[in-house]
C-alpha cells in the first residue's frame, strides 16, 4: 500500500477532525501533530486552516456523491433513484452514528469572514439539489418547472432528516421523510 503524502495526511487527518471535534475546536497545530507532518511542510500546500477545509470539503463532495450514485445505482426509475436517497441517508448516518452533515456541521461552526468554505458549502448543496431536479426532469409526467419544484421539496426533506436524525440519533427522521417523498412524487 502507498504512504501517503503529506498534502494527503494533512486532508485526511483534518477531515477526521473537522468532522467530529468541528472546525473552531480543531487548531493547526492538532492537524500537524495528528497527521505526522511538520508545519513548513504542511504551509507548501495548504496557506491556511481555511485552505485544508475547503480540500476537505472537496473531498468530501466526491465521496458523498459517489456513494449517494452507487446506492441509487440499482434503481430504475428517476422517482426510484430520488426515493433511493433517503436509503443512501440512512445506511449513512447510522454508520457515523448521526454525526450528521459534515456541511451543515462546519456552516454552523464558522467565522463570519470565511467565504471559501461557505462557497464549497453552497456548491455541494446545490450539486445535490441540481441532481435532484435533473433526476426528476426525465419523468415524463413532470414539466421542468413542476421537476425543479419537486426537487427543491425534496431537497428541504433531506436537509431536515439530516439535521433532526442528528438531534434525535435516530432514523425516524429519515424514515418520515421519505414517506413524504413518495408522497409527493406519487
Amino acid at each position: 500500500m502507498r504512504k501517503l503524502g503529506v498534502k494527503e495526511r494533512v486532508i485526511e487527518t483534518a477531515s477526521d477532525l473537522f468532522y467530529n471535534q468541528g472546525y473552531n475546536q480543531t487548531g493547526i497545530n492538532q492537524i500537524i501533530d495528528e497527521a505526522g507532518v511538520a508545519k513548513a511542510s504542511m504551509y507548501q500546500h495548504f496557506r491556511s486552516k481555511e485552505d485544508i477545509a475547503v480540500a476537505y470539503l472537496i473531498a468530501r463532495h466526491t465521496m458523498w456523491m459517489g456513494k449517494l450514485d452507487e446506492c441509487v445505482a440499482k434503481e430504475k426509475s428517476p422517482k426510484s433513484k430520488v426515493i433511493c436517497v433517503f436509503t443512501y441517508l440512512t445506511e449513512w448516518l447510522t454508520e457515523v452514528d448521526f454525526r450528521g452533515c459534515g456541511w451543515q456541521n462546519i456552516i454552523t461552526d464558522l467565522p463570519t469572514d470565511h467565504n471559501k468554505i461557505k462557497d464549497q458549502a453552497i456548491y455541494h448543496k446545490n450539486e445535490l439539489r441540481g441532481w435532484l431536479q435533473k433526476e426528476l426532469s426525465k419523468e415524463k409526467e413532470f414539466t421542468n418547472k413542476e421537476a425543479k419544484e419537486l426537487g427543491d421539496e425534496v431537497m428541504v426533506l433531506i436537509e431536515g432528516a439530516i439535521i433532526l436524525s442528528q438531534i434525535q440519533k435516530d432514523t425516524w427522521p429519515i424514515v418520515t421523510a421519505k414517506k413524504a417523498c413518495k408522497k409527493i412524487l406519487a
